[in-house]
């Protein structure tokens, strides 16, 4: 009768330590869900020894991760601020933050990373200070005919057998000050270690008159391509998704890089686009 009576062990009833870790095996969103169920489980979730396990040992500014007498998940949480992104190795221009709900790696690159088409020398674009801009200032496009964007990361950047999106971030002239962004003949593309890859049809500033004049783009008859379209950020900023790619952590991809292109496809008169730089993040 005793026997019968007598409590099974229940999840909650394990030693704290053993449930953190358990915890710390499984990511951050998981880590916030736990301290939910009950005060045992939020002890353990909440405990150093988890969130220490979600903090990269490399490439994060060693200030942020708990000093300062904070404990680890504030530590954590610091480094998903991507309005105060770290800066990699001293470059101004490369700026590294976690993904809250992974702790992968995301990072961004400034216009003055990217590597830009200069048609007419340096009157091509003009460099400007901007109010929303992480780095502090943008290029702005004055007006070119062969409009050409790359944007370069060594894989072994990026967090292993991640998958990840790159996007183009960038806003247009004040005032509909801009001119041949809204043609649907604009390409993007991610590859890696220079192997093929998908090309993907965009149009940064999407205009159905404009596209019509531009030949009645998707209409005719003739197939139907897809049209990719950007989307505002809360930031303010409109970005471009250009492609997907998943890192598998293999030896060979340290050696190779990232690239992200766009392309204007027509020769033609372009000005107005202010290109705030690149992101590379991690898909849910």
């Amino acid at each position: 009768m005793a026997a019968a009576r007598r409590r099974e062990t229940q999840l909650g009833d394990l030693p704290a330590d053993c449930l953190a870790q358990a915890i710390a095996l499984t990511s951050p969103r998981d880590a916030s869900r736990c301290a939910a169920v009950s005060p045992t489980f939020r002890a353990a979730a909440d405990s150093d020894h988890v969130w220490q396990r979600f903090i990269p040992v490399d490439a994060l500014p060693a200030a942020a991760k708990g000093g300062g007498g904070r404990n680890k998940k504030d530590a954590y949480l610091g480094l998903c601020n991507a309005a105060s992104a770290a800066a990699v190795g001293g470059d101004a221009g490369c700026r590294v933050w976690l993904d809250r709900d992974t702790s992968a790696k995301c990072y961004a690159l400034s216009a003055r990373r990217l590597s830009l088409p200069w048609d007419d020398g340096e009157f091509s674009w003009r460099w400007t200070p901007h109010p929303l801009s992480r780095f502090g200032e943008v290029a702005e496009l004055v007006e070119c005919t062969c409009l050409d964007i790359y944007g370069r990361l060594p894989a072994a950047a990026l967090t292993p057998a991640t998958p990840y999106a790159a996007y183009l971030v960038y806003d247009t002239a004040a005032g509909g000050q801009h001119r041949g962004l809204s043609f649907p003949d604009q390409e993007t593309a991610v590859s890696l270690g220079g192997r093929p890859a998908a090309r993907h049809a965009v149009c940064l500033r999407p205009d159905d008159a404009e596209a019509r004049r531009f030949g009645g783009a998707g209409g005719g008859g003739g197939h139907r391509v897809v049209v990719r379209q950007p989307r505002r950020r809360e930031d303010g900023w409109w970005e471009m998704e250009m492609g997907r790619l998943r890192t598998t952590g293999a030896r060979e991809e340290e050696q190779e890089e990232v690239v992200a292109s766009f392309e204007a496809l027509g020769w033609y008169p372009k000005r107005g686009l202010v290109l705030h730089g690149m992101e590379f993040r991690p898909l849910h």
